[in-house]
């Protein structure tokens, strides 16, 4: 039954529409709009007083696609309470549309899901607040590109005027303005008469109306205007707003506009576009070994901090220099360097030390993750990417306050950046399987989803044309009107609760980072979701063909068939998105190449490693040589201080010899063999010590040639004994002074034992990955949403029932606390605990919070109660002194 038949159903509020909503409809409310249970409402009147305030009716607004906003900004133009046959004109128009009739009811509903839209089809009403954000003003002009209504417009109009102007019109004079501004908005709502009257105009005055038509309304006249402007004026068809200003009524723009709202309606979505096509297999390769190679980007960034890396800038965050020096090292463009710094971070392999001299080093997490498998190792980084509000592309630029963003520093949090990349894959998992989207058309898709600013609400900086003149040329009027046309008008006040004035591009630039940074990763290969992508995200298989068809709607289709797409995958919660990541990595596995066990050793001092290496053989050989050059192959280099290296590490020559023999598919170059053997002569031959440092060595003649080279006046060198020599520095730095000489010295404890410089790296202490910064309060869980509305129906309960007064007392009504005297209360909490019955109760909490509740009382003794509250759903205890009266709930 409607609310027409039965008015006395209709809800006078929308805390009543909501009293009128079932649990689970509840539930969805909560859930799409989750800044209204935190905290949670004590009853449904707080929870719709929240759901009407500004800050959530904003940010509520922001999270609408296009369509879906759209008819929240036709409901803000039309009549309240609204029809939905009205409704459905101005979003289809008078000729009709049958892809808008079909996907208005779904949007209706989203409208009143989120509590944006109360009541029944024939008195629909948007909330207040949504209603002053869309509706026109002369500061904020409706995305519409439609003006105030006749009586709104004309309510500066001297009464003389208005009834000069229904004369002209042709309408009979009324006895107030009031009823004659009806009368002209009557004439305007009327096809025929409007018809009737525009036929006899000048066609100078129509071309005037067609340049105001679509918005702005607004233009400038002077104090005597020209001959088609005078008509118009004259016969109500442009309203004087304030001096020089003249706006055109809603009523004649809509008769204009064929009855329609919007210049372009766009019911149903933009199908992402496949750019190319690829095999299946083609694609999960280039992925796979994307992916290959982010290993060894990151590894090769920590490796090349092992002994800490560069220092914390005093803000934070790396210097413009050290991420020069880490490019070079990675072989990279500095965008792309600071993109693996930054996931690096983000997955807890990375921090800072937290020393004095604090600077950045692998954490102890990194070790534990070089001994996962591969697949492991990329699902970790891949879900720590998807998770990240930290965005690496904004590195370089400048924030409000002119300072230049680092990497790893403050500022470079976004918070709508998970979403931007869950949604990004979740539409390229929706097409056929090998396929690359269109960049084009998946960010008109993403632009339909969640509108730009300038698309949602009329606020904030007024359109260049807002105030243009009509007596301009046609051409430019018109050029103008097609530019600032449409839905299209700035954005929220400053006061909103959206973002920043430039997270509108940034989406779009988030959505372009995605791109690249999946293809990077191996998430992606030639621009198509990989199988292990896919199931990284918990997508559904792909589809194998494309289906761009255009079908007319059914009786059973809310909407119109166009590109049928499967919906996006759901938000995975921790627990299935580590289920959805160990499933990724089963699937990456096979793709990857298998470590090797061996290399190929030359002629020239290089190793060929033809493949990735086993952890141990990578390892060692990092230390015996350097890396020459990297790609299918990595090249290594044995130098003379590469094999020094290796003997400080504790290997001897003859284990060198061996390691070489036992993992090259060559024989051992004597070059090789014979640098392993003379370094290893030379190594040890003297030792350094603390002294502040010593020099010691059994040839006196070495030390002699030590202090007889100009190279070693920096060190302070000074003869103790025939084979000892001090020196003022420290030994790290004696050592690499005398290693810089071209001697290969050795370390040695106070107990003059050898020191073995082992390969392990500086590591930070523990460290936890950088939480996101959530953007809004987080979805509550179905537990929390279930007690949340008990609690909320039980707090109803208790500012709703009916009640009668105890011992006197007064103020009952709904909405007021109980008012009784302490004995009055005690009395009655006695009889209660005797008869069993259920008390309504006002209570002052410690902070001075007032709340009613509902309580069957179990005893009362030493000054408190002991009862069951029905509010919270358990049983607690009050204070007597805190209970400001009670009252018995009606039968």
């Amino acid at each position: 039954m409607s609310t027409e038949e039965n008015p006395a159903a209709a809800p006078r509020s929308l805390a009543e529409a909501l009293r009128g909503r079932d649990d689970v409809s509840l539930a969805a409310l909560l859930r799409s709009r989750p800044d209204l249970i935190t905290p949670v409402p004590t009853d449904l009147t707080q929870l719709a007083t929240r759901a009407g305030t500004r800050a959530s009716v904003v940010r509520a607004l922001e999270r609408l696609d296009r369509f879906t906003l759209q008819t929240a900004q036709a409901l803000a133009i039309a009549s309240e309470p609204a029809t939905y046959d009205e409704l459905l004109g101005l979003m289809a128009g008078d000729d009709g549309d049958p892809a808008v009739s079909a996907a208005l009811p779904q949007a209706l509903g989203t409208l009143r899901e989120q509590a944006l839209v109360w009541g029944g089809d024939d008195r629909l009403r948007l909330v207040r607040t949504a209603r002053e954000l869309l509706a026109p003003s002369p500061q904020h002009p409706s995305p519409t590109g439609l003006g105030p209504a006749v009586r709104e417009a004309g309510a500066a109009i001297s009464p003389g005027r208005v009834q000069e102007i229904l004369a002209t019109a042709g309408l009979p004079s009324t006895h107030d303005s009031v009823s004659a501004l009806d009368a002209l908005a009557g004439l305007f709502n009327d096809p025929e008469r409007m018809s009737a009257l525009l036929d006899q105009a000048p066609s100078e005055s129509v071309e005037v109306l067609e340049r105001l038509v679509w918005g702005p309304p607004y233009g400038q006249v002077t104090a005597d205007p020209a001959p088609r402007l005078r008509w118009l004026l004259d016969r109500g068809l442009l309203l004087p707003t304030a001096p020089g200003t003249v706006v055109l009524p809603r009523e004649v723009a809509l008769r204009l506009r064929a009855g329609r709202a919007h210049r372009t309606t766009e019911p149903v979505p933009p199908p992402v576009e496949a750019a190319a096509a690829h095999r299946p297999q083609m694609v999960d390769a280039t992925a796979a070994g994307q992916a290959y190679t982010a290993l060894a980007t990151v590894e090769e960034l920590l490796k090349d901090w092992h002994e800490g890396g560069p220092g914390v800038l005093r803000a934070g965050g790396l210097s413009v220099r050290d991420l020069k020096r880490t490019a070079v090292a990675l072989d990279v463009p500095e965008p792309v360097a600071a993109f693996w710094v930054e996931l690096a971070y983000a997955a807890g392999l990375l921090a800072s030390d937290g020393e004095a001299d604090e600077r950045y080093a692998a954490t102890p997490a990194y070790d534990e993750w070089l001994e996962r498998p591969a697949g492991e190792r990329w699902a970790r980084l891949a879900t720590a990417w998807l998770a990240a509000t930290r965005t690496p592309g904004l590195v370089g630029e400048r924030d409000a306050k002119d300072r230049t963003l680092s990497a790893l520093g403050p500022g470079l949090d976004r918070s709508s950046a998970p979403e931007v990349r869950h949604r990004v894959l979740a539409l390229l998992a929706g097409l056929p399987e090998g396929a690359a989207a269109d960049t084009g058309s998946l960010l008109a898709r993403l632009r339909w989803e969640r509108p730009p600013r300038a698309d949602r609400t009329g606020g904030g900086t007024p359109s260049p044309y807002a105030r243009r003149t009509p007596a301009q040329p046609a051409e430019q009027a018109r050029g103008a009107a097609a530019r600032a046309g449409g839905s299209g008008a700035p954005g929220y006040p400053a006061d909103g609760a959206g973002a920043a004035g430039g997270d509108d591009d940034l989406r779009s630039r988030l959505a372009r980072w995605t791109l690249a940074e999946a293809e990077m990763l191996g998430v992606t290969g030639r621009g198509a979701l990989s199988s292990h992508g896919r199931a990284l995200i918990g997508a559904p298989p792909a589809p194998r063909h494309a289906d761009t068809r255009t079908e007319p709607a059914g009786p059973g289709d809310k909407l119109p068939v166009h590109h049928r797409q499967p919906p996006p995958p759901p938000a995975l919660s921790p627990a299935e998105q580590a289920t959805a990541a160990a499933a990724a990595a089963r699937l990456l596995d096979p793709l990857l190449p298998e470590p090797l066990d061996h290399v190929l050793l030359q002629a020239d001092l290089t190793a060929v490693a033809p493949g990735p290496l086993e952890r141990p053989l990578a390892d060692m050989l990092g230390v015996l040589a350097d890396v020459e050059s990297k790609g299918g192959a990595t090249v290594y280099r044995f130098t003379p201080a590469s094999v020094r290296r290796a003997l400080d590490a504790g290997r001897s020559a003859a284990d060198l010899h061996a390691f070489l023999a036992a993992h090259s598919r060559t024989p051992v170059p004597q070059p090789l063999a014979y640098l392993v053997d003379d370094v290893a002569r030379r190594h040890g031959h003297l030792r350094v010590g603390a002294a502040s440092s010593y020099v010691r060595c059994d040839d006196d003649a070495v030390l002699n040639e030590i202090l007889a080279d100009r190279r070693a006046a920096g060190l302070g060198l000074r003869r103790l004994a025939p084979t000892v020599l001090a020196a003022r520095t420290d030994p790290a730095a004696l050592l690499e002074g005398l290693r810089a000489m071209g001697f290969a010295p050795a370390a040695e404890s106070a107990e003059g034992d050898v020191l073995i410089a082992r390969a392990d790296a500086y590591r930070t202490p523990p460290r936890t990955p950088p939480e996101p910064v959530p953007d809004g309060p987080p979805v509550p869980d179905d537990t929390l949403l279930a007690a949340a509305i008990r609690a909320v129906r039980a707090g109803d309960l208790a500012s709703t029932a009916p009640r009668k007064p105890v011992g006197g007392s007064a103020g009952t009504a709904p909405g007021e606390l109980p008012r009784t005297s302490a004995a009055d209360t005690l009395a009655g909490l006695q009889a209660a605990v005797l008869t069993n019955d259920t008390l309504w109760i006002g209570y002052v909490n410690a902070e001075g919070g007032a709340s009613q509740r509902v309580i069957a009382p179990i005893r009362v003794e030493g000054g408190f109660v002991t009862a069951y509250d029905h509010t919270a759903d358990e049983v607690r205890t009050y204070p007597l002194h805190r209970i400001t009266g009670v009252a018995e709930l009606a039968e």
